[in-house]
């Protein structure tokens, strides 16, 4: 009886101690990465933790790129007509490209991601290049199209935040716990925040440069409003397109909720806090920058910070959803009626404080119930193809 013996992989060397060491000479960090990592594996294949940081420090690496092409971009069309080559679309560009790069490491190596992290991965990439042709198109056939409210736009959300879901389950199952987890899945949060939050920096943005062109001291190029003009639209139309319940609703019902998660993930006291207090910071630094190159401003949704802090302090002592939800959206629109009537919110409409409660703590309370189901235990167990026993030759 003889057992076959199965080839054995080369070893794979080890990685660069340090940053600096790796980019200190890029093209042989590249040709080394090539040869020790671009190998045929299976979702769940082993990772060291170093590794585990390189691969998950590179995906906020191109998130960041993202992020900071896309702030640029809202408030460049408020200034200039659209342009498919413009720098802010570059950068996002940029971004987008390291991620494609990562689902394909993934996907081809299998380092770092189980089966369900791989596939969210997939179907998020793959549904935001789907939108980016959708988006061209639709910017022929419709003109201007200004808002980020529009179903093209609407898929590229969709896909990003998909794909960050997926790099969320990826970093979350396989890191350590321990300090460095719990800060890069507050990176990964704060990313799937700004995803989520990105479509109301139309109003944001609306509302000042709206009050401005009424004012006489428009921050649009004329080439932007004889566009407009020409096309049958207002200054309104494409600067505050939609009603004014969509800002409130969306920042409870999809930015708070998107906290409330992150918090329970995360499982840190003030998780939510922290979040959201980095994104304003980040919007904050962002909107010196771009008025000091002579972009036009934006209002910041200072309210976010009300509604994390709540969410904090209730899921800390544990009150459940259905009431959470009641004294967390009773907070924020109590903080946003003094901050409206200074000029600092878009339009809000207080009708919807009503439904937009109801629909929140609805949400919640479903958050609530998904955390104790059996559903929540399996997803925490990595989904690792079955690993066939080796064959015995007699």
């Amino acid at each position: 009886m003889s057992t076959a013996s199965a080839p054995t992989a080369p070893a794979v060397p080890q990685a660069p101690g340090t940053l600096r060491a790796g980019l200190a000479h890029p093209v042989a960090l590249v040709r080394w990465l090539w040869v020790a990592y671009m190998t045929p594996g299976r979702p769940g294949r082993p990772t060291t933790q170093l590794e585990l940081r390189w691969i998950y420090t590179a995906w906020l690496a191109a998130f960041l790129l993202k992020m900071l092409g896309s702030s640029w971009d809202v408030s460049w069309h408020f200034m200039w007509l659209r342009d498919d080559l413009a720098p802010p679309h570059l950068l996002n560009t940029a971004g987008t490209a390291g991620v494609v790069i990562l689902v394909l490491f993934h996907s081809y190596s299998g380092y770092g991601v189980d089966q369900r992290a791989l596939r969210l991965m997939q179907v998020g990439i793959g549904t935001f290049l789907v939108a980016i042709p959708v988006d061209l198109v639709n910017h022929r056939i419709n003109g201007l199209d200004i808002t980020s409210w529009s179903p093209s736009h609407a898929l590229l959300y969709l896909g990003t935040a998909v794909m960050l879901a997926g790099a969320l389950r990826g970093w979350w199952l396989y890191a350590a716990p321990g300090r460095l987890r719990e800060l890069i899945s507050l990176g990964l949060w704060l990313f799937f925040l700004e995803n989520t939050l990105f479509p109301n920096q139309h109003q944001e943005y609306g509302v000042l440069s709206l009050e401005a062109y009424e004012a006489g001291r428009t921050t649009a190029e004329p080439s932007l409003l004889d566009f407009a003009a020409a096309q049958g639209q207002s200054p309104t139309m494409f600067m505050l397109p939609v009603p004014s319940w969509v800002h409130p609703a969306w920042l409870i019902c999809a930015g708070l909720l998107s906290l409330v998660v992150a918090r329970k993930v995360v499982g840190l006291r003030w998780t939510a806090t922290v979040v959201a207090v980095v994104y304003l910071g980040y919007r904050g630094v962002m909107w010196l920058g771009l008025v000091a190159m002579g972009f036009p401003p934006s209002v910041l949704p200072v309210v976010l910070v009300v509604g994390a802090v709540l969410i904090d302090v209730a899921v800390t002592r544990r009150i459940p959803g259905w009431a959470a939800g009641l004294v967390v959206t009773a907070g924020v629109y109590g903080t946003a009626f003094p901050l409206e009537m200074l000029g600092l919110l878009p339009p809000w409409s207080w009708w919807s404080a009503l439904p937009v409660t109801v629909a929140f703590t609805v949400l919640w309370a479903a958050v609530d119930a998904l955390a104790a189901s059996s559903w929540l235990a399996r997803w925490r167990t990595a989904d690792e193809p079955v690993v066939a026993p080796e064959r015995v030759a007699v």
